[in-house]
């Protein structure tokens, strides 16, 4: 291992510390509490976002002589351009191959209650925005705790908290804003079109500086257009897909709400997932993707144009339902109905190759190996490490149609471990994966192989063996999808070769949209910690960030994870009581807002006059 590589591995580990604290069960019950904490004292905001919050979008309580610079819908369009994003492809297919069929069900609490902390968020930034220019108002988390403390003679500790919630707002506006975004892009490209990730950086790169130097005006134009669009294109395909899947869907419903109570039962390619993995990846991810409670999107919103604060919280209201429990939903009902998550099961034939006799697993200087221990060695002779390894079977007919293609060098493959009486906590059975990479030599003569990295008997996924060796279940080998790849193959399984196409150009259009939107929000916290000079050398590091993030020094989706999980939690711990604190306030609006809309005080456009 070189002194880069333990560098890399000792700041991943100290940084999956940070994020395990970060995330602690605790947090999502917290988060849990306080969205419905909202959702009680708002008297159900969810119904009024469901219909006034579509009235307001629609532009029936528009009036042009209000401050602002977007329009509702523009204000919603850019917010949703940061949250419909790769989380909904990649994060929920994540989500549910590590958690499980339940996984579905918690997204779907954090989508419902997320509406109700969205619409309290936005509607405390819209009270303590900054409409000074009224053609370019400020607002966001950072200006509700500073202006509010101020009135309260507190404003050099409101100035400072502001500028905690700042940088946590870089955090995560350089990890799942941007890096996350262009690293799985890079991926994706690469899959489909053998495309360098670097290059796939510098294209993102040079897109994202063309929007952003044109501020919030270009943005919300281009996420007034580009947002409709994808999320039409998507949600289509989708459909046809389900509807081709049809009779499943009654059986998809049952699934999801018994595991998300119960473990789910491993089969196939899935190793199972206990309810608890169900819960925690179903809570993080959908947070990740809507933003829910983060307080990202009412940097966004605070740029609507209106006067009166809480119908633009209510139209913020609409974010966690569009982004959570429809586009969401519809990516995990197409993993699950398809069989792209167990390949079809213990039962199945959804392996995409069969080796001729099962791999034999042995012990060697305390790790197991799969096939034959070997010392590996680069084209200059060079050690690159020592592990198994096993001839490369053919892939399967099926499986060459459905990916549209034979086996690549680097593809990575994985087969299921089994044995030991002691149950895995996580997967809540005695499976665990292995995973190894394809190597095709470019010496013709050369046979292809499978290079399988040793397993320590110390690894937390397989201590559950006991110390025994274990064996492999079967002779399957599965071809790893991973994030936004496992979407891609579940639409290939029902319509080959669509997949891969549609994923890539929904990946590029949802990753752009998504990291227009959050340069937009970090910008505002370097506006709030260092003043409107500090923006242009902002706007150029985030732009060389996208191409560090396709760079071969992130090399695994843990690596890029990591950071995306720690951005988005340490915003949590920043943002919730700030809503806790100015709750009182933004409900009061709240009330009072509703209270003049039934009196008839506050009339629609075609009304007015």
């Amino acid at each position: 291992m070189s002194p880069n590589d333990s560098f890399i591995n000792a700041f991943n580990g100290f940084i999956e510390s940070i994020t395990s604290f970060v995330w602690a069960d605790w947090v999502l019950y917290a988060v849990l509490g306080v969205g419905l904490l909202f959702t009680l004292w708002s008297g159900i905001c969810q119904y009024r976002a469901l219909t006034h919050g579509v009235a307001v979008t629609a532009g029936k309580y528009d009036d042009p002589d209000d401050p602002g610079a977007i329009s509702h819908f523009q204000a919603l369009s850019a917010a949703l351009s940061a949250t419909v994003g790769l989380g909904n492809i990649a994060g929920v297919a994540i989500a549910v191959a590590i958690g499980g069929p339940g996984a579905v069900f918690w997204m779907w609490v954090v989508g419902m209650v997320g509406m109700a902390l969205k619409t309290t968020e936005v509607c405390q930034s819209m009270l303590f925005r900054d409409t000074s220019d009224p053609k370019n108002p400020h607002g966001g988390p950072m200006f509700v705790v500073r202006e509010g403390m101020k009135k309260w003679g507190l404003g050099t500790l409101g100035t400072f908290i502001g500028g905690i919630f700042c940088v946590t707002l870089l955090i995560s506006a350089v990890t799942g804003g941007n890096m996350f975004q262009s690293w799985s892009v890079g991926g994706i490209t690469n899959e489909a079109l053998q495309v360098p990730n670097w290059v796939t950086g510098l294209v993102l790169a040079t897109v994202v500086a063309m929007v952003i130097l044109g501020g919030i005006r270009r943005i919300g134009s281009v996420a007034g257009v580009l947002v409709p669009f994808m999320c039409a294109l998507y949600v289509l395909t989708a459909l046809i897909v389900l509807a081709m899947h049809i009779g499943d869907i009654p059986r998809i419903f049952g699934m999801i709400f018994a595991s998300a109570f119960s473990p789910s039962e491993a089969g196939g390619a899935f190793v199972g997932g206990s309810a608890g993995l169900a819960f925690l990846w179903g809570m993080k991810r959908a947070l990740f993707s809507s933003e829910s409670g983060q307080g990202s999107s009412p940097i966004a919103h605070s740029a609507a144009q209106t006067k009166e604060p809480v119908s633009e919280g209510v139209v913020a209201g609409l974010e966690p339902f569009i982004d959570t429990m429809v586009v969401c939903t519809l990516t995990a009902f197409m993993i699950l109905s398809t069989g792209a998550l167990d390949r079809g099961g213990d039962d199945g034939d959804g392996y995409d190759a069969q080796f001729a006799s099962t791999p034999a697993v042995t012990m060697h200087s305390d790790a197991w190996i799969i096939g034959e221990y070997t010392e590996f060695r680069n084209a200059e002779g060079e050690s690159t490490g020592w592990g198994g390894k096993t001839a490369l079977p053919d892939r399967t007919e099926d499986s060459t149609d459905i990916n549209g293609r034979g086996w690549r060098s680097k593809d990575s493959v994985s087969v299921i471990l089994t044995g030991g009486s002691n149950i895995n906590e996580d997967t809540a059975s005695n499976r665990a994966l292995a995973n190894g990479t394809v190597v095709i030599p470019e010496d013709a003569s050369a046979s292809p192989y499978i290079r399988w990295a040793p397993i320590s008997t110390s690894a937390s996924e397989v201590s559950h063996f006991g110390g025994t060796a274990p064996h492999l279940l079967s002779n399957a080998l599965y071809q790893n999808h991973v994030g936004a790849n496992l979407t891609a193959y579940a639409i290939n399984r029902t319509l080959p070769g669509v997949g891969t196409f549609l994923i890539l150009i929904a990946a590029w259009l949802f990753a752009i949209s998504t990291m227009i939107s959050w340069s937009y929000y970090g910008e505002k916290g370097v506006v709030y910690l260092f003043g409107e000079g500090a923006v242009p050398l902002y706007k150029i590091v985030y732009c060389l960030l996208i191409v560090v993030a396709t760079l071969p020094i992130v090399k695994t989706a843990k690596e890029i994870g990591n950071l995306s999980d720690l951005g988005t939690g340490i915003m949590l711990w920043a943002n919730i009581p700030i809503m806790l604190i100015f709750g009182a306030i933004a409900m009061k609006a709240y009330h009072n807002y509703f209270a003049r809309l039934k009196s008839g005080e506050i009339k629609r456009t075609e009304d007015h006059g």
